[in-house]
């Protein structure tokens, strides 16, 4: 597959799950209060039953396109020191990681109905700044 239709899908993934990432903290915690707990709760509940059915394949496209794309630079992968680039690649690839990680985990909690809104709340803030960090080097990786 070539490299813009990579790009372009890992692109519009990235949209689906950042984008919802921050309308999870940006939006829905601030009505967390006016809301109240149970509403927020069915709310939470809503949210996690529809994230069930879509985020899956959003991650899979994401994450497919990121390793092929990955796999273009294995050259670069192979010396994580040897440049700027490569540096800040393997820190986007663990930081990626560690997004599907928190992912499984609360899709996980949340199937097994032991997602507390306290793990939600955490869960979506780590996730938020691990997503930040990631568009930064994104960017930072052919600027740097």
């Amino acid at each position: 597959m070539s490299h813009s239709v990579l790009v372009t899908l890992h692109l519009f993934a990235a949209i689906m799950f950042v984008g919802t990432v921050f309308f999870e903290v940006l939006i829905l915690e601030g009505i967390r209060k006016p809301l109240g707990h149970e509403a927020m709760r069915n709310v939470e509940i809503a949210i996690g039953r529809r994230a069930r059915r879509i985020m899956p394949f959003v991650m899979i496209v994401l994450f497919g396109a990121g390793l092929a794309m990955a796999w273009q630079f294995r050259e670069a992968l192979a010396q994580p020191f040897g440049s700027h680039f490569a540096t800040l690649l393997w820190i986007k690839i663990i930081l990626a990681f560690s997004v599907l990680g928190h992912f499984i985990f609360a899709i996980t909690m949340s199937g097994t109905g032991r997602l507390k809104s306290r793990h939600f709340k955490l869960i979506h803030i780590s996730v938020f700044c691990h997503v930040v960090l990631i568009v930064f080097l994104a960017k930072a990786m052919f600027y740097l």
